[in-house]
């Protein structure tokens, strides 16, 4: 073949290996996956950072959204408010704690529906949790980052900037593997526990003896909206609205479900146990944030500025106005600055950390969709450090674009939130319910039959107080949000189903039906050796394709500058090369049309021939050297791929610069770049 040698893209051999290395640590082997499960320790932070953070900003969003009717409404019905959403997570939890050990395997919420109602019911909650498992992201990261700038006052007005910072830093953690994320991130979970139901114990005794402090917004008015301090049907609404809000609380239970792989044997009672010590420490801190908020008068508005009256005058915008917990924290430590401190502090980290929860459960369920051919297969294997690495990219990708578009701002962010983990609780718990009836109908024995009667009860009515809060969702949230969240979840929806159809159609293209075809020889094989000087490359070339023993073989070359063809063609008879050499016209210069156009010239009169095309390359080590080649064996190769009835045999030739390389792949193979076409 003549022209400019051809190339493909630049690699650095070595470069990204090292880098790869010094970032996630030496790979693991195979046989090291029993290392990676987890006991209930470090479970409970890496399964439960979602969930137990939720609890930092669920109180906001229930004060905010009931602020909307004025202070009053406020100190009248948040406990009220409170109390369904604690009942409605005693439920879940307990219906969640039957499904991991009717399903242990990890699938989770998407098992339990595909079993249990279908694979359309199943893909429905794959849909719901994988967006949610983004926002989840997306919000904690978010809300980490504006807690994080009421103290840190460089973070303000950098927000955006310095959250995918963040989602990036957890990204390299989740890489290096589940376990050694768990280790790094189990003391700020546990800090937050601590600090959260330490300054509530604190904070009751401090009432009871009457010395607790109010407040820094208790001596302020907080006046309705415009068109918020009504009565009947907009009331109820709005304790609709505050009551879908706080069920943001909700979110990560979930988690355990998908994770029960990752635990160490007995898997399902340890998920169990979790899962109840999840429930119970939510219950617990987030009970302690309303009673203390009453009790210290926090006051919490959408417009703060606007809203909180200070001697009948607003505040006006330079108020800054503190979080329920920053705000709880002043009132419980007023003599012991450094609790206040504290309590700032593990708040932003777990609320940071909590997007950990999502790299968990994301990449696992992920792995099981890929499995099941409604992702790409990528996405079921393993990375070096025994984690779903492709998983964790695509989530961190997704949360970054999501922090991106929408600025950081929670606000906008939570409208979309909690839909998704509501639809998945809904289907599940209907599956669960379908799972015991049919089992029932099996079990003779009375006392597992008992059983099996109780775990419906739970389940049924977790199905029913799920349906209600998605109901309850959908009316309050759809139009402020919650559209765009169902939206991505029909198009990942279809996205998968096309992905699943693609899979069938090549499975059934491929399958060979042994009753009515049987694979038949070529009748010959016409062999093609590219060439475009004499040199070694194209000797090793030569010596392999006849040393294949083919039908037919003919050196080809195209005739693009005819002093340098007719320089070939004499060095070829001067060498007395055994193989026949065909020079291919080329008046427009072109090099890859004309050698398509003889190999389809020679399919077209014998369709039952295999035509094999020899590319003799070159092997470069250096990343400048890549630089120096085009691309035209890249195109060429490109092409007779998609020709049917060609095979195409690339034939090495090592230079010395690619000496010791090969070490650089030991661990994975390169991609296209390492080797150049330019021999030919």
């Amino acid at each position: 073949m003549r022209g400019p040698d051809p190339s493909y893209s630049v690699v650095v051999p070595g470069t990204g290996s090292l880098f790869k290395r010094l970032l996630l640590g030496r790979a693991m082997r195979s046989d090291k996956l029993g290392e990676t499960l987890l006991p209930k320790r470090l479970a409970l932070p890496i399964f439960a950072s979602d969930a137990l953070s939720s609890v930092a900003y669920a109180p906001d969003e229930i004060l905010l959204m009931l602020g909307l009717a004025g202070g009053t409404f406020v100190a009248t019905h948040s406990w009220q408010v409170t109390v369904a959403v604690v009942l409605v997570m005693v439920v879940v939890v307990a219906s969640y704690r039957q499904n991991v050990h009717a399903y242990p395997s990890g699938g989770g919420d998407y098992e339990v529906a595909t079993v249990n109602l279908g694979p359309r019911a199943g893909l429905t909650v794959a849909s719901a949790l994988l967006v949610d498992y983004v926002l989840t992201v997306a919000v904690s990261i978010s809300s980490g980052v504006q807690n994080a700038a009421t103290v840190l006052g460089f973070v303000r007005g950098h927000e955006v900037i310095v959250a995918v910072a963040l989602i990036v830093f957890l990204t390299a953690m989740n890489l290096r593997g589940v376990r050694e994320s768990g280790k790094a991130f189990a003391v700020p979970v546990y800090a937050f526990m601590l600090a959260i139901i330490g300054m509530g114990i604190y904070g009751f005794v401090q009432h009871f003896t009457g010395s607790l402090t109010p407040a820094e917004s208790a001596g302020l008015t907080l006046k309705p909206e415009e068109g918020q301090g009504l009565t009947g049907l907009a009331a109820a609404f709005l304790l609709l609205r505050a009551f879908s809000s706080g069920c943001a609380a909700l979110t990560g239970v979930e988690a355990i479900s998908n994770g029960v792989p990752a635990f160490k044997k007995p898997k399902s009672d340890n998920a169990a146990t979790t899962l109840l010590l999840m429930g119970t420490l939510s219950v617990l801190m987030l009970g302690s944030i309303i009673t203390l908020s009453q009790w210290t008068g926090v006051k919490i508005a959408d417009n703060p500025g606007a809203q909180l009256l200070r001697d009948g005058q607003p505040v006006g915008d330079s108020y800054v106005q503190h979080t329920a917990i920053g705000q709880l924290a002043e009132s419980v430590f007023a003599s012991f600055p450094v609790g206040v401190v504290f309590v700032s502090i593990v708040t932003g980290l777990i609320l940071v950390l909590a997007a950990n929860t999502a790299f968990n459960g994301f990449p696992v369920l992920g792995s099981i969709l890929a499995r099941d051919g409604y992702l790409p297969r990528q996405m079921h294997t393993r990375g070096d450090r025994l984690a779903f690495s492709n998983g964790i990219l695509i989530l961190a990708g997704a949360a970054i674009v999501l922090v991106i578009v929408f600025k950081a701002e929670v606000t906008a962010l939570i409208q979309l939130y909690i839909v998704g983990v509501f639809v998945s609780f809904t289907t599940s718990q209907i599956g669960m319910v379908r799972h015991w009836t049919r089992n029932l109908r099996l079990e003779r024995n009375a006392k597992e039959r008992s059983r099996m009667q109780r775990s419906r009860v739970i389940n049924a009515v977790g199905a029913a107080m799920s349906a209600t809060v998605l109901i309850v969702v959908l009316l309050t949230k759809f139009q402020a949000g919650a559209k765009y969240a169902i939206l991505a979840m029909v198009v990942l929806f279809a996205l998968m189903l096309g992905i699943k159809k693609h899979y069938n159609r090549v499975r059934d293209e491929l399958a060979i039906d042994w009753d009515v075809e049987r694979p038949m020889l070529p009748s010959h094989v016409h062999a093609i050796v590219c060439i475009s000087k004499v040199h070694k490359p194209t000797m090793r070339a030569l010596a392999y394709a006849r040393a294949s023993r083919p039908s037919y073989l003919e050196a080809v070359t195209v005739d693009v500058d005819p002093d340098e063809t007719q320089t070939l063609l004499d060095e070829w008879d001067k060498r007395e090369i055994p193989v026949p050499l065909k020079v291919l016209s080329s008046p427009y210069r072109q090099i890859t049309k004309p050698i398509l156009d003889y190999v389809r010239s020679i399919r077209s009169g014998n369709p039952r021939d295999i035509v094999t095309v020899y590319l003799p390359e070159y092997v470069l080590g250096k990343w400048w050297e890549q630089v120096l080649h085009n691309q035209s064996a890249l195109r060429l190769k490109a092409r007779l791929l998609f020709t049917p009835g060609v095979m195409v045999v690339s034939v090495p030739w090592q230079l010395q610069s690619s000496e010791g390389a090969e070490r650089d792949w030991i661990d994975e193979p390169p991609i296209s770049g390492s080797v150049r076409g330019g021999a030919l």
